[in-house]
């Protein structure tokens, strides 16, 4: 009797293997940063553009699930999703057994795992098909969306001066000027809200409208972009700023930062949104 093989939906498909490939090594970045303890973090990439025929013809490995909302955007689209109790760290060495591609019913309301095994999806599945739900919605080519818990950033929040509208923005724009060049949006700031909740999910895709970038007070960072290493490297600019500050601070002083006539040339410079 001929053994069987083990098949992964990766194989011979270079283009999905390589958004899954860049998935990996953004969670291994996650966790080298200490940003992913344990199981923290999610990680969702909308990979529909990449699924051929024979992938929307594969029978689920789950039962069908409901999401607990419908989302009217997202019929028949398929996501790669960190599993949920799955580590960073795992993630990144065993992608596909530690994540999942699941598609969406054509009820919008439901999804099923069709590959490669049954790991269902990251805790936060609601926010993350929320804010893919609003992207394609409004016709963006945003197709990934990250959640993370950058130490520095969290900790600001817990400064409730912080937690002003664009405060947090031109601070840490003042700190270097590739900050405001590379999160030209600024971040969002979104009261503390119970994890995992359709509360969170919606006070969330409300930033959206005008950040790439929320921090969720006292929990973590949400960031979405054309493509996985996108949305990480806006964070880890963020990041950056914020130890910047955090060092001046731990040093004695008050970081001077650019002025706000110096950032407005950076802003005339380089083309970026007011």
């Amino acid at each position: 009797m001929k053994k069987k093989q083990m098949k992964s939906i990766l194989d011979n498909r270079p283009k999905l293997a390589k958004q899954v490939a860049e998935v990996a090594e953004v969670a291994g970045y996650l966790w080298q940063k200490g940003w992913a303890e344990r199981n923290g973090g999610n990680i969702t990439v909308n990979i529909t553009d990449v699924v051929d025929d024979e992938i929307r013809h594969l029978k689920p490995i789950s039962d069908c699930i409901s999401l607990g909302r419908t989302f009217p955007n997202l019929k028949g689209t398929y996501f790669f999703c960190k599993g949920t109790n799955k580590r960073m760290r795992d993630l990144a060495r065993w992608p596909m057994e530690n994540g999942s591609v699941i598609r969406i019913t054509d009820d919008c309301s439901h999804y099923e795992i069709i590959a490669d095994n049954p790991v269902k999806p990251t805790s936060e599945l609601a926010s993350h098909l929320s804010m893919h739900n609003y992207l394609i919605g409004k016709g963006s080519n945003y197709k990934a969306a990250l959640h993370t818990h950058p130490i520095d950033l969290v900790a600001m929040t817990h400064n409730p001066e912080f937690l002003k509208k664009d405060v947090l923005t031109n601070l840490l724009w003042s700190m270097i000027p590739e900050t405001r060049a590379f999160c030209p949006r600024g971040l969002g700031i979104i009261p503390y809200k119970m994890p995992s909740s359709f509360e969170l999910a919606d006070a969330t895709i409300k930033e959206l409208a005008d950040y790439d970038v929320v921090m969720w007070e006292k929990h973590g960072v949400s960031a979405v972009g054309e493509n996985i290493m996108e949305a990480f490297d806006m964070v880890d600019t963020l990041s950056k700023s914020a130890q910047i500050y955090l060092t001046a601070k731990a040093m004695g002083f008050e970081p001077e930062g650019t002025s706000q006539e110096q950032m407005k040339e950076l802003q005339v410079a380089f083309n970026l949104p007011g």
